[in-house]
C-alpha cells in the first residue's frame, strides 16, 4: 500500500492595508465648503467673519507700543528668566512678582522666546484670542439656532468697543475671556449628551482661567452647575458625581501654580506682587478677591470715599453711565428682551431641552457677571466688561433668529420691534456723550432704528425679499454705533494701566481719579483716559537688584509695592506715591 504524506499547510500573510494619502483637494474643498448639510454660504461666512475680525484686532497693532508697560516688563523679564517665567516676575531677577496669576504673561513669553522681544509679539497673542473668542461663540451658538444666530453673534462680540480695545491689549482678561467662553461652550456640549468628559473639560477651563486673573474666573461658576444640575441628560445621581468631577479638574488646574508657590520658601522665591506680606493666597483672595466686592483692599490707592465706593457709583446702572455705557451697554437691553421673551416662549419645553438651557445658560453669564460689575464696591474698572461681550453677542444672536423664525407670531414681532427701538434710542444717547464724534451718526441711526421698528411689526404681510430687506436695516442700525466706537477705539493708540475704548466723553459720573473714561494724570474732563502722551521704544528692564532699589515699585493699577530689603512691611505699606493720580507705568522714580 502506497503512503501518502501528510499535506502541509501554508499559511498565506494577509494583505497589508494600503496607506492612501490625504487627498488635498478634498480637505480644502471642506475647508472652503464645510458640512454638506450645510448651505453654500455658511462656510465662507464664518471664514469671512474670522478674517475680518483678524483684521480688526490686528491692523496698526504695534502703534500701542508697549501697551501696559507693568505687563510687558514682565514678558521681558520671562524671556531671560525661566524662574521669572514661572513666577510672573516682574524682573529678571526675580525680586518680586506682578499682582496677578501668570497665565496671561506665559502666553506672550512664549511668542517673545520664539518669534523675539518686540511690540508684535506680546500684542498679538491677545488678538489672535479674540479671533478665537469669535469662533467659538459662532460655534456655541450655530449648534443650535443655526448658522445665521452664530454670525450674527459673532459679529456682535467682534464689534464691541471693549472686545475691540483688550483684545488689541495686553492685560489679562483677553485670556480670561477667551477660557470663560470655551467652558461655556464645553458646558453646553455636556448638556446636550451628558458625557463626562465634557464638562471635566469645563472645569479645567475655568481653572486655567484663574491663572489668568485668578477668582474672577469664578464668577460664572455656579451658573455653569446649575444649569447642568437643572437640564443634563443623567439621573440627578450621576450629574452630581460629574459635576463634583469637573470641580476636582477646576482645583487641579487651578491650583497646582498655587500650592507649588506656597511649598517654596519665601527666601528662595520672589516678593508676590500685590500683597501686603508676601503671602499668595492673601492676594487671591483679598486684593484681587473678596476685595474687589467688598472695597477692603488694602494698599489700593486712587478713587473717591463719597459716591458709593471708592471707585464710582454701584448700583444696577453702573453699567450703562458715563465710563461704562460706551464700553459694553449698546446692545444689553436687546439681549435682556430677547432673553425674556424667549425663555417664556421656551417655558414648557422639556428639562433637558438644549435650546432653553443655551439660553439660560448664557443669560446667567450675563446677569450673574453683570451683578458683579454693577454692585462691586472695590476696584472696577470699564475695561472689565469685556467679560460681558460673549454673553451679549451669543444672547442678540440666539434671540434675534429664535423670534425672526416664529415672526408669524405677534409676541416675536413685538419683541423684535421693541429691542430694535430701544437699542436705537439707547445709540441715540450714547452717542450724543460724545457730540463731535460723527454727530449726524447718532440722528441717523435713531431714525433708521425707529423706521425698522416699525416695519418689523408689518413682517406677515410683507414678501421676501421685503422682509430680508427689513432685517438687513435692523441689523445694521443696531450694529452701527458699536462699530463706530470699534473702528474709533482700533485706530486710536492706547497706553498705561487704565484703557478705555470709544471717543471721550463730555461728562462723567462717580469715576475716582485714573477710572477708565475719567481724566487721569490731571487732564482736563473729556480726554480719555487711555490715550498714551508718549510711547517708549522699550519697557523697563529691571534686570538687577541694584537698579530696584532706586524705585519705587508699582502695580498695575497704581498701589506702591513694599521694598522686600526693609525689615517692616507695615512701614512698606504705609509708602504712597507723590504722584497726584494712579501710576500709569512700571515704576515711579522714587522722590
Amino acid at each position: 500500500m502506497e503512503k501518502t504524506s501528510p499535506r502541509k499547510t501554508i499559511t498565506v500573510p494577509a494583505p497589508r492595508p494600503t496607506v492612501s494619502l490625504p487627498d488635498v483637494s478634498s480637505w480644502i474643498r471642506w475647508l472652503v465648503r464645510g458640512r454638506l448639510d450645510d448651505a453654500a454660504w455658511v462656510r465662507p461666512a464664518y471664514l469671512g467673519l474670522l478674517g475680518a475680525t483678524g483684521l480688526l484686532y490686528l491692523w496698526n497693532l504695534a502703534a500701542s507700543g508697549w501697551a501696559n508697560a507693568y505687563y510687558s516688563a514682565a514678558v521681558l523679564a520671562g524671556t531671560k528668566s525661566w524662574a521669572a517665567f514661572f513666577f510672573g516676575s516682574l524682573d529678571a531677577s526675580n525680586f518680586i512678582t506682578v499682582d496677578k496669576a501668570p497665565g496671561s504673561l506665559w502666553v506672550m513669553e512664549i511668542a517673545a522666546r520664539l518669534f523675539g522681544f518686540n511690540a508684535w509679539t506680546v500684542l498679538a497673542p491677545q488678538a489672535l484670542e479674540g479671533v478665537a473668542t469669535v469662533a467659538i461663540v459662532f460655534l456655541a451658538v450655530r449648534r443650535w439656532f443655526g448658522p445665521a444666530a452664530g454670525l450674527l453673534a459673532g459679529t456682535v462680540v467682534a464689534l464691541t468697543p471693549v472686545a475691540g480695545l483688550i483684545f488689541r491689549f495686553n492685560n489679562p482678561d483677553a485670556l480670561l475671556v477667551l477660557l470663560l467662553t470655551a467652558a461655556v461652550y464645553a458646558t453646553l456640549r455636556a448638556i446636550e449628551d451628558g458625557r463626562t468628559r465634557w464638562l471635566v473639560l469645563a472645569g479645567a477651563l475655568v481653572g486655567a482661567g484663574f491663572l489668568a486673573k485668578e477668582l474672577q474666573a469664578f464668577v460664572i461658576l455656579p451658573v455653569l452647575a446649575g444649569v447642568y444640575l437643572f437640564a443634563g441628560p443623567p439621573a440627578l445621581g450621576r450629574r452630581i458625581k460629574q459635576s463634583l468631577l469637573a470641580l476636582l479638574a477646576l482645583i487641579v488646574t487651578s491650583g497646582w501654580w498655587v500650592a507649588a508657590v506656597e511649598l517654596i520658601p519665601s527666601a528662595a522665591r520672589p516678593y508676590i506682587g500685590g500683597s501686603q506680606n508676601n503671602d499668595l493666597l492673601s492676594l487671591i483672595f483679598g486684593y484681587n478677591g473678596f476685595g474687589r466686592l467688598t472695597g477692603n483692599e488694602s494698599g489700593s490707592v486712587g478713587g473717591f470715599g463719597a459716591l458709593g465706593s471708592r471707585w464710582g457709583l454701584t448700583g444696577w446702572n453702573r453699567l450703562f453711565n458715563a465710563q461704562f455705557g460706551g464700553q459694553i451697554s449698546w446692545l444689553i437691553p436687546a439681549a435682556i428682551i430677547f432673553l425674556g421673551v424667549t425663555l417664556l416662549m421656551t417655558f414648557r419645553r422639556p428639562r433637558t431641552d438644549i435650546v432653553r438651557a443655551a439660553l439660560l445658560t448664557w443669560g446667567g453669564v450675563l446677569l450673574l457677571t453683570g451683578a458683579v460689575l454693577s454692585f462691586a464696591q472695590g476696584i472696577i474698572h470699564p475695561y472689565y466688561t469685556v467679560a460681558l461681550a460673549p454673553a451679549i453677542g451669543a444672547l442678540v444672536g440666539m434671540g434675534a433668529i429664535f423670534l425672526w423664525q416664529r415672526r408669524s407670531e405677534w409676541i416675536a414681532r413685538l419683541a423684535l420691534a421693541g429691542s430694535l427701538a430701544v437699542t436705537a434710542v439707547w445709540s441715540f444717547i450714547l452717542l450724543g456723550r460724545s457730540p463731535a464724534f460723527f454727530p449726524d451718526l447718532r440722528l441717523g441711526i435713531l431714525v433708521l432704528g425707529l423706521l425698522g421698528a416699525a416695519m418689523i411689526v408689518t413682517l406677515s404681510l410683507t414678501s421676501r425679499w421685503t422682509r430680508v430687506s427689513i432685517a438687513a436695516l435692523a441689523i445694521g442700525a443696531a450694529i452701527a454705533g458699536p462699530a463706530a466706537y470699534a473702528a474709533n477705539t482700533v485706530a486710536t493708540p492706547h497706553g498705561g494701566a487704565i484703557p478705555s475704548a470709544g471717543p471721550a466723553v463730555t461728562a462723567g459720573t462717580g469715576a475716582g481719579p485714573g477710572f477708565g473714561g475719567g481724566p487721569p494724570t490731571g487732564m482736563p474732563a473729556g480726554t480719555p483716559g487711555s490715550r498714551p502722551r508718549s510711547t517708549p521704544t522699550m519697557p523697563p528692564d529691571i534686570s538687577s537688584r541694584r537698579a530696584i532699589r532706586s524705585w519705587r515699585l508699582v502695580d498695575s493699577t497704581g498701589r506702591i509695592r513694599p521694598r522686600r530689603w526693609r525689615s517692616s512691611s507695615s512701614t512698606c505699606a504705609t509708602e504712597r506715591s507723590t504722584t497726584s493720580s494712579p501710576v500709569a507705568a512700571v515704576l515711579d522714580p522714587a522722590a
